[in-house]
């Protein structure tokens, strides 16, 4: 595959764009450029395995080692190579994300004001039951010390349990945050490669905006704005798609499988006389 120069250089400084953050990341958690390389060779091997292949023909090592640059005997030996799993990690965030959503949507687990009210573990519409209803065969106990783990609930003195926050944002260990990491930056990179392959009616919608001249002052407001608004949002969608969700409403007709949904982030750096 020829590659234009202008294509190149985009590509290439996008490239390294786009690592500088990741690779302070993998530095602060001790994962050297040798882990990172035996990573990076292992997804150039499967990606050009399993989405590069010639109609009816099985992908050939040789072929591979043509579009990846490695040697076969690289390629060979890549192939062999365990990578870490996270379904566990997808499975328990998905889980809880459910569960917080049923509680703030679920009319059974509100209150008179439309507020997730405080549940009793055990009886009609109490936790256990929220449990059942959104997170499928997970021991109630579990997911309660999950909840509690990650702070998204308190219980008090009377045994009342209470949500203290209205989304799954894990504050707890690093390994749940760079889950976040491998599934919110991925679909974002999917994002933005469907649209350089398709016109823009069959774009998905990619938007952002920013400012590079602005005062400190003016930034606690924009925080606050973008936490209220986009949440708002995002409450407003989740509603939409719980009622879509199989997981979440058996009774959701259609057909086919896809996951889809909408991200929202913020964004803020300094910026120096040199940039």
């Amino acid at each position: 595959m020829v590659v234009s120069e202008g294509i190149s250089k985009a590509l290439s400084a996008a490239t390294l764009r786009l690592l500088r953050p990741l690779v302070r990341v993998l530095l602060r958690h001790g994962i050297s450029y040798g882990a990172f390389s035996e990573l990076a060779k292992w997804v150039y091997v499967d990606v050009a395995e399993t989405e590069f292949g010639l109609d009816e023909r099985k992908q050939s090592v040789s072929r591979v080692s043509v579009l990846t640059g490695l040697t076969r005997k690289e390629v060979s030996r890549v192939q062999k190579i365990d990578t870490p799993d996270d379904a566990a990690a997808e499975e328990k965030y998905n889980r809880v994300a459910r569960v917080i959503s049923g509680w703030t949507r679920d009319n059974l687990f509100l209150a008179a004001d439309g507020e997730p009210r405080a549940l009793q573990m055990e009886g009609d519409a109490g936790f256990v039951e929220l449990v059942r209803v959104y997170s499928g065969d997970m021991p109630a106990r579990a997911m309660l010390d999950e909840m509690v783990r990650i702070k998204a609930v308190e219980k008090d003195s009377e045994g009342l349990i209470s949500l203290v926050t209205r989304a799954y944002v894990p504050t707890g260990s690093d390994a749940d945050k760079l889950y976040i990491l491998g599934t919110d930056v991925a679909a974002l990179l999917e994002t933005i490669d469907h649209n350089m392959q398709h016109s823009d009616e069959d774009a998905y919608f990619q938007r952002k905006v920013a400012y590079d001249n602005l005062p400190e002052e003016c930034i606690p407001r924009l925080r606050r704005m973008g936490r209220e608004r986009a949440q708002s949002m995002l409450e407003e969608l989740n509603e939409f798609l719980l009622q879509q969700d199989r997981d979440s409403n058996p009774n959701s007709q259609g057909t086919g499988r896809k996951r889809a949904g909408v991200a929202i982030y913020y964004f803020e750096e300094d910026v120096s006389e040199d940039d």
